[in-house]
C-alpha cells in the first residue's frame, strides 16, 4: 500500500482552512468598503456585486466550520471571487488599477488548491484578464506601449511560478515529513500510525466492495535471547531481514508493519481467513529457513503468529488487533513457529482440498522449536 495523497490533503487541511478564512474576512471588509465607496460615485452594479461578494463570503464561513470538503467550498468561493474580479475590470469607469489584483490570484490559487488545480486556476484567470486589458485600452496607445506590458507580463510570470515552485516544494516536504513520521526507522516498515490510517481505508473499501479483509500478527520466537546471547546489534540484523521477507511474501496491495518490538502486523486486502493462512504460512516457512550471517555465526529464528478477519472477530482495528494477538500466544503456548487460526477456521478455500489440510486449525512445522 503506497502512502496516499489523502494523507497529505489532510495534513494540509488546516493550514489551507486558515488561509481560506483570511481570504474571506479580507472579502468581507474589502467589500463593504469598496460597496460603500462604489455607491458615492454612482457605480451600481459594481456596488451590489460586491455586496453579493459578501454576503457570499458569511455563507461559505458558516458552511467551512465542520466540512470534511474544505477543497471544494474553496473552489466554490475562489470562481465567483474571479468573476467578480473580471466584471470590475470590464466596466467602463473601473480604474485600470483594478487590473493589478489579478497579482494575487496565482498566491490564493496555490494556497487554497494546491499546484495543479492552483496552476490550472492562475492561467485561466491570468489569460482571461491580459485579454481584456488588450481589448478594453486597444484605443489607448500609451497604455499599450511595449516596456509598461512587459513589466507587467514578468512580474505576472514571476508571481505564477514563485507561487507554484513553493507549493510545490511544501507538498514535497510535507510529504517527507509524513512518510518520516509513519515509517519504522530500523526495518523501514510502516509503523502504528501508517497501521491504523491504511486499515481505516481499507476498512471502508471492504465494506463498501463487500470482498474480505484479514490481520496476521508475527512475533519473533526466543527474541529476547538473540538479544542476550549477541546483542543489539545481531538483534536489529534480524529485524531487517524479517522486514525483507515480508516484503517478499506480500503484494504490493498489502500493508507489512512493525507494531513494536519484535512483533509485526500485517493487512491484507481481498483476504479471508483461510487465504490469510496461505500467506501466513509462506511467511513461517521463508522465516524459518532464513540464516542471517553475523560475526561468523549463522543466526536463525522462528515466528509464530495469530489471524483475524474484518467482520468475523471485530470490525475495529482495536478488536481484529486483540483476537490475533490472543491467538498469536495461543501459537506460542502450543510450541511456538506456528501460525493460530480462528477455531471455525478452514485453511483452504478449495473444496477438493485434502481433508487432512483442514481438519486443524493452525499452520506450523515438524522441526524443533528454536
Amino acid at each position: 500500500m503506497e502512502l496516499q495523497k489523502d494523507s497529505t490533503r489532510s495534513l494540509g487541511r488546516p493550514y489551507r482552512k486558515a488561509v481560506l478564512k483570511a481570504l474571506l474576512n479580507l472579502t468581507i471588509f474589502a467589500g463593504v468598503l469598496f460597496s460603500a465607496l462604489n455607491l458615492q460615485k454612482g457605480r451600481w452594479e459594481l456596488a451590489l456585486a460586491e455586496i453579493g461578494m459578501v454576503l457570499f463570503a458569511i455563507f461559505v464561513m458558516q458552511a467551512i466550520r465542520k466540512t470534511e470538503h474544505l477543497e471544494r467550498w474553496a473552489i466554490i468561493f475562489l470562481l465567483p471571487f474571479c468573476a467578480t474580479m473580471l466584471f470590475s475590470m470590464m466596466l467602463p469607469t473601473s480604474s485600470v488599477t483594478v487590473f493589478g489584483w489579478v497579482l494575487i490570484i496565482p498566491i490564493l490559487s496555490h494556497l487554497l488548491l494546491g499546484r495543479h488545480l492552483g496552476l490550472i486556476l492562475s492561467g485561466i484567470f491570468m489569460t482571461l484578464t491580459a485579454a481584456l486589458f488588450l481589448y478594453k485600452h486597444q484605443d489607448q496607445p500609451e497604455m499599450l506601449a511595449a516596456l509598461p506590458i512587459a513589466n507587467t507580463v514578468l512580474i505576472g510570470i514571476c508571481i505564477l511560478a514563485f507561487s507554484h515552485v513553493y507549493e510545490v516544494t511544501r507538498e514535497r516536504s510535507e510529504l517527507r515529513l509524513l512518510e518520516l513520521a509513519q515509517t519504522d526507522a530500523l526495518t523501514g516498515l510502516p509503523n502504528r500510525i501508517r497501521l491504523k490510517e491504511s486499515f481505516e481505508r481499507e476498512c471502508k473499501r471492504a465494506s463498501r466492495d463487500r470482498t474480505p479483509f484479514s490481520l496476521i500478527v508475527l512475533d519473533l520466537d526466543h527474541f529476547k535471547t538473540i538479544n542476550d546471547d549477541y546483542g543489539h546489534e545481531a538483534g536489529d540484523l534480524l529485524l531487517r531481514r524479517v522486514a525483507d521477507t515480508l516484503r517478499q511474501c506480500l503484494r504490493a496491495s498489502d500493508l507489512p508493519a512493525r507494531l513494536g518490538g519484535e512483533e509485526f502486523g500485517v493487512l491484507l486486502t481481498n483476504t479471508n481467513t483461510a487465504q490469510a493462512a496461505e500467506v501466513s504460512e509462506k511467511i513461517r516457512s521463508r522465516i524459518e529457513s532464513m540464516e542471517v550471517g553475523f560475526e561468523g555465526q549463522a543466526l536463525k529464528v522462528t515466528v509464530s503468529g495469530g489471524i483475524a478477519e474484518l467482520g468475523v472477530d471485530g470490525d475495529s482495528l482495536r478488536s481484529l488487533l486483540r483476537e490475533a494477538d490472543n491467538r498469536m500466544y495461543e501459537a506460542k503456548a502450543a510450541g511456538r513457529n506456528q501460525v493460530m487460526l480462528p477455531p471455525s477456521a478452514e485453511l483452504s478455500p478449495d473444496p477438493l482440498a485434502q481433508p487432512e489440510a483442514t481438519s486443524r486449525h493452525q499452520t506450523h512445522s515438524e522441526t524443533p522449536d528454536h
